[in-house]
């Protein structure tokens, strides 16, 4: 795993952006086409409306989600929401290759729905995933046992609101070419120090199949929050 430490989090938005958009030319140049996983969140949020400047070929952009809260479709707690407002409303990556995980049919149906929608994608090209003050990252959160061998995962009892959730689970989270950490904010220092002690968090199960990096600032870091 990579570490990139960074001043702040517009630094880190910048420097995911430009991950994002070079490991996007490489796969269309390889493969002719780039599958993403979206994560929700602040850092991502700021990341998505810097990548909406940028030139890409949108046209060969797939994108997925990396998890999403069981709420009506049009709610702004939404990660697909989000990511319209910031990102797709103002590129052009056609709508049918916008694969939004269905969380408004429930966790059970939804994560049917997803699973069989992903259904020969994997490997992605990059995955971009978030931390939260718990270790947690997606919607797996620490101490959910989850069944092995599954795509994707219903989430009854998230520990923060909505507790119903739908989420890719850590296997095919980690089939990818590159992974890609965002990770900002004092409030995070506890749960990366606990991370960097091999404490068996959430975030610390995700092992890509490619290259891993954690992009972080400095008020992140253990000690560095002053």
């Amino acid at each position: 795993m990579k570490w990139t430490v960074l001043e702040n989090p517009d630094a880190v938005a910048s420097t995911a952006r430009d991950r994002i958009v070079q490991a996007s030319k490489l796969a269309i140049a390889a493969r002719g086409e780039f599958h993403i996983v979206l994560a929700g969140g602040n850092t991502p949020a700021r990341t998505y409306a810097l990548l909406a400047m940028a030139s890409c070929d949108w046209e060969h952009w797939h994108v997925w989600f990396g998890d999403e809260r069981c709420l009506p479709i049009d709610h702004p707690d939404r990660n697909s929401f989000m990511a319209d407002k910031t990102l797709f409303s103002k590129v052009g990556i056609p709508a049918s290759q916008i694969h939004v995980i269905p969380a408004e049919a429930g966790p059970a149906k939804a994560a049917k729905q997803y699973a069989a929608l992903l259904e020969g994608v994997p490997p992605f090209d990059m995955v971009l995933l978030g931390m939260g003050e718990d270790g947690h990252t997606a919607s797996l959160f620490p101490g959910q046992a989850h069944i092995s061998g599954k795509t994707v995962l219903p989430i009854f009892d998230a520990p923060k609101l909505p507790a119903q959730r739908v989420s890719l689970s850590a296997e095919i989270l980690g089939q990818c070419r590159q992974l890609l950490f965002l990770i900002t904010g004092k409030d995070k220092a506890v749960a990366v120090s606990r991370w960097q002690q091999g404490e068996l968090l959430p975030v610390a199960m995700m092992n890509s199949i490619g290259n891993s990096e954690v992009v972080i600032d400095r008020q992140a870091l253990p000690g560095k929050s002053d």
